[in-house]
This record gives C-alpha cells, structure tokens and sequence, in this order.
C-alpha cells in the first residue's frame, strides 16, 4: 500500500481543507481535498477524525485506481459520485 501523509490546511470556509501526499519522496503525488463538517458527520456519526476519515477515503481509492488518476483537487463527496459503494464502504451498516 501507498504511503498517504495527511496534513489540515487553513482554511476560511465551513469546510477542512486538506494536503494529502500519496507515494514516497521519488515517486509521488499531491492532492487538495475539502470536507464539509455537514459530510464528515453523516459519514462517520464523528466516530472518526476528519484525517482519519480522508486517509481511509485515499486508502478506498487506491484499492480501484493507481495514485495518478486520482483527481488533484476535490471535494470527498465526489468520490461517491465515481465509485458508488464508497459511503457504505467507509460507513458500514
């Protein structure tokens, strides 16, 4: 598996901005990411941090696609939108 480093971001709206960097210092990619409080918490009913909750979304991810297709830039509710068992997967039942 891919080393994912998250890290928190400023940022001036209702939403966590995050930098997350996938790969290692010779091979890797960058990613901004934003998470609505609103999502996190029907995503995780905050059993979960935010980080974690964006590590566990790039580890989703980089089960279906290698590190470069990923978007450089995206809203995490777009994952659903690309991969329909993302919310179930990340929130069982």
């Amino acid at each position: 598996m891919e080393q994912i480093k998250v890290q928190h971001q400023p940022s001036p709206t209702d939403a966590w901005k995050f930098l997350i960097t996938v790969g290692d210092s010779h091979n890797q990619t960058t990613h901004q990411v934003t998470l609505t409080k609103k999502y996190w918490q029907e995503l995780t009913n905050e059993k979960i941090s935010p980080p974690e909750l964006v590590k566990a979304s790039f580890e989703f991810l980089l089960t279906r696609e290698p590190k470069e297709s990923i978007l450089s830039q995206f809203d995490l509710t777009v994952i659903s939108h690309y991969f329909s068992d993302f919310e179930d997967t990340i929130n069982p039942p």
